[in-house]
């Protein structure tokens, strides 16, 4: 299972009114487990960079004047992520963006649709935390992620910590073998779940009950049948 963890920075909030991606950053997850692999560029979108989105990220137009432009960066990008889950803090965003600058190259390049699926962990925090702030930095502090070296807003290093982030949020799933059956050659039947063997797991300790506990125990299940119930243990 191969996921890319995905973060933009652009020149303002809205693409229909000509914002721009000028900082993609992108970090490769193989089976939950970070890669080293990752993309990152700066791109120059041609127009200017709002102060208000300066303020953010701290990209200046100076800075992005000498950088490539999205037509230039466009086929590796998508050699990226072709084929694999993007997953997205406020995906439509990012999302929105994305299918702006590939419907602007007018060059057949469809929507982001057309090469991954998407998993928004923002919608996703919120299933999981209802009526609780899931911004990233408010995830990073309910999960214990270090973001200390997060002053402004940067798109790798956003989606490194929202690797960090979405890993931990999502530990509960990393025993369970639900999508590499067919690459083990072990296909589970319906209804099935196979389990990842779990390795050096300490013996569990076992606590018996005392034959005070065992006397109590029995007279409760008397009580129960004596008053209709039914008891399976007595039934044996």
């Amino acid at each position: 299972m191969r996921q890319v963890v995905l973060d933009t920075e652009t020149t303002g909030i809205n693409p229909a009114e000509g914002h721009r991606i000028i900082e993609i950053g992108c970090v490769e997850l193989i089976d939950r487990k970070l890669t080293g692999n990752h993309y990152h560029v700066y791109i120059n979108p041609q127009r200017v960079v709002e102060d208000e989105a300066i303020a953010v990220h701290g990209i200046t137009n100076d800075f992005l004047a000498d950088k490539p432009v999205y037509a230039q960066i466009v086929d590796q990008f998508i050699d990226f992520i072709r084929d694999s889950q993007l997953v997205i803090h406020n995906a439509p965003f990012d999302v929105g963006h994305m299918d702006a600058e590939f419907e602007r190259l007018r060059a057949g390049y469809g929507a982001t649709e057309d090469y991954c699926t998407v998993l928004d962990s923002l919608k996703l925090a919120r299933e999981m935390r209802p009526g609780q702030r899931n911004s990233l930095d408010a995830l990073c502090k309910a999960y214990g992620v270090d973001n200390s070296a997060r002053d402004l807003h940067g798109a790798l290093l956003d989606a490194e910590i929202l690797a960090d982030v979405y890993l931990t949020m999502t530990g509960g799933q990393t025993d369970l073998n639900l999508y590499n059956q067919q690459q083990r050659g072990q296909q589970a039947g319906p209804g099935q779940i196979q389990h990842q063997p779990i390795k050096n797991r300490p013996a569990l300790k076992v606590l018996a009950a005392s034959a005070d506990e065992l006397e109590q125990h029995q007279q409760r299940l008397e009580l129960v049948k004596s008053e209709g119930g039914k008891c399976l243990w007595l039934e044996h």
